[in-house]
Formats: structure tokens, sequence, C-alpha cells
């Protein structure tokens, strides 16, 4: 019998949509629709026709939208069942909790487990789900649930809905969004009421800069102490800020702020730096100039609880370097050698967190973080192989 496939399907295999939805207590809605308390996560499982497995590949990302992405169509076009499910932040985190986001992974895993019946539970973190995925794996194996937020929040999650997997892939991942995000973030910046007045000392792409490439080793432990200071100079603020409403007669408000400059890594403009087979002058969203101010910026519109949540470099805990130590399952890490987002040191530190044996590491060489180039399709066969040949061992 021929199988006509979906468009975005692997011929020969099948798409089924569907949402796994739950309820939980809330003040207010943080993501659009859903009433409040209502929690809709569009999920999208991807499988071979007549190939049944009780193992299933589930993916995660913190703001979602992989379902097409190529590696969770290679892995089904070769046989692997797979589930892309999206976070209750799909497309938008200007108001993502992480600890939510690791409640809906929870919930997507023990909808995959109790309603579909798989018994074998791989996770797997693309780019910002790798540290997602190490974090709640580490959650799931402590069996202690959570209580909180990293603002401070009640949040309850029983440990029951936290399930562990049986391994882990990390494929072309960062080690978490606070830890990217401040290597990424422009310290010329001081004073985030005026974002247009920068030092130049600091500003990687003002032409007066004495500093150019290649920057000297002086010059860049300087810029990376900046880019902490600037990160600890909004959390005070948000701190603040936050304390003040907690105080007022709405303590459950929030507030609203952008978040300037966040795109001004010297990876991206020295080629030294890391040396890999990445393009110098660009980064994953493009001309990183253009993209340090532009509207699709990490963390450029940002709500107070989030930014303590999801970027704040002393607060965040979804973080798979301090992660890595508490996993005891197999993890496959896979990494390329023309990244450009998530650099090679992601990779080797990714790898060296996990502290047991049980561990295995593979660069594909030349290749993007989509998988895109002429070479793309060659770089996506090399790197499913690898997982494919890591879960016949589990």
């Amino acid at each position: 019998m021929s199988i006509q496939a979906q468009p975005g399907t692997p011929k020969g295999c099948e798409r089924i949509a569907y949402v796994v939805g739950f309820r939980e207590s809330a003040t207010y809605s943080d993501v659009y629709g859903g009433g409040g308390a209502t929690v809709g996560l569009d999920c999208h499982l991807i499988t071979p026709v007549d190939q049944p497995s009780d193992t299933l590949i589930v993916f995660m990302h913190p703001v979602g939208g992989g379902m097409y992405l190529p590696m969770v169509r290679e892995l089904a076009r070769i046989g692997h069942h797979v589930l892309w499910a999206n976070s209750r932040y799909r497309g938008a985190d200007y108001a993502l909790i992480m600890e939510k986001v690791a409640c809906d992974l929870g919930e997507a895993i023990c909808d995959a487990r109790d309603r579909l019946g798989y018994e074998n539970i791989v996770l797997a973190g693309w780019s910002g789900g790798g540290s997602l995925s190490m974090w709640y794996q580490a959650l799931a194996e402590a069996g202690a649930g959570i209580s909180d937020t990293a603002a401070g929040d009640p949040y309850e999650v029983d440990a029951a809905r936290l399930p562990p997997a049986n391994a882990l892939l990390m494929l072309a991942a960062h080690v978490s969004r606070h830890r990217i995000f401040t290597e990424w973030i422009d310290p010329s910046i001081t004073d985030e009421s005026a974002p247009g007045v920068r030092d130049t000392r600091l500003n990687l792409y003002d032409p007066a800069n004495p500093n150019q490439p290649p920057y000297s080793d002086d010059y860049l432990a300087e810029f990376a102490e900046a880019q902490i200071a600037r990160n600890r100079r909004i959390t005070a603020w948000v701190r603040d800020k936050l304390e003040a409403i907690r105080g007022s007669e709405d303590p459950w408000n929030e507030f609203a702020f952008t978040v300037h400059g966040t795109m001004a890594d010297p990876r991206w403009l020295d080629p030294g730096i890391e040396p890999s087979d990445r393009k110098p002058g660009t980064c994953y969203l493009g001309d990183p100039k253009v993209v340090n101010d532009g509207p699709v910026g990490l963390a450029r519109f940002c709500t107070l609880r989030s930014w303590l949540s999801q970027w704040s470099y002393d607060d965040a805990r979804c973080d798979a370097i301090a992660s890595g130590s508490q996993i005891s399952v197999p993890v496959l890490v896979v990494g390329n050698t023309a990244d450009d987002a998530c650099t090679p040191s992601h990779t080797t530190r990714l790898y060296e967190a996990v502290t047991h044996n049980n561990k295995k590491l593979h660069m594909v060489q030349g290749a993007t973080h989509y998988y895109t180039g002429p070479d793309g399709g060659a770089h996506l066969k090399e790197a499913s192989g690898v997982i494919s040949e890591f879960m016949r061992q589990l």
C-alpha cells in the first residue's frame, strides 16, 4: 500500500497533531488564551507507518516551534517514533517561567506513557531544549518535584508528574538560556534607561573601539566580566521593582520591559575564539550587528518574574552544567563544527558536565545549527545515524 506523505512529513510516516490539556491554579494567564487555569500543549507525533515501537524520542524547546525541524523529520524517516511537544510558551518567551516549562515536559511524557503506551522515553534536547532536558532529568531523578519559581512564587508540581527518561540526547545544544544570553549581551550599554549611549571601548560594532579582532585575552576577560555585570545590574533592578510590586495593593502585578543589545558575542567577529568551521561575521540569526538591536533578539521583551526564571545569571535554575552530575542515564552529545549559535565550548561543556562514563560525544564536521547548506543532507544523515546506533545500545 502506498502511503501519501503529509506536507512536512517524511514519506512512509504519519503525523498526528493533538493537544495535551491540564489545569493548574493560576492568578492570571501568562500565555495568550487558555483562561488562566487551563494549559494546552500543542504536540506532533511522527511515526513510521506499520512500525510499532515501545520507545519514543521526545523533543521540547522552551519556546517551541520545532515540529518540522530536519532532525525531527529525519529520525522518523529512519524508523523512530518521535514526539515534538511545544511548551505553553510556544513562540513567546516574554512571560516564560522555566519551572512551568518543566511541568509541561512532564505532562507530555506522562501522556505519552499513560495514554499512548510508550514504555521507554528518550529525551532529545535540541538547541535550547538541551539544558531543559538535562535540568528536567535531574529534577525527575531527584524525585522532589517543584515547589516554587526562581522569583520565589509558590508553584507546586508533584514528583509523580515528572517521570524520568531512560536516556538523553543533546543535539546542537547550549548549556542554558541564561548562560548563553550573558555570553551574547552587549556590555557597552551601561544605563538601561539610555540604551543608545554606549561605551565605545565595549562596543564591538563601533569602529572607534580601539579593540578590534583578533581580540586580546585581556580584552576578552574584561568584556566577559562586563557582560556578567550588566546581567546583574538588570537583575538588581528587577528585584527592586518586584519587591515594590509585592509590597503594593496588587502583589501579583507584573511589569514588562525591553532589553536592548543582546547579540554582542566576540566569537561572531573573531574566528580565532573557539576556532571552528562557522562563517565569521554571522550568527544563526544573520548579521549580529543588526540582530543586536533587532526585534527577534533573546530577552528583547521581558517581564520581571520571567527574567529571574529564564535570564538571570545568578537566579535561573535551568542549567545543564549544574544538572549534569545529578543524571545517571546514558547521554549522547552531538555537536556541529559550523554551528553559528551553539559554539564548540557549549558542546564540550555539556559533555563534561555529565560525570558518569555512560556517555558519548560526536562532532559532525561542517554541519550548521540547522543542518542547512549544500551538505546539510549528508550532515543530517551522519547525526541521525549516530543517534540510531546510540539507541540500539540502550
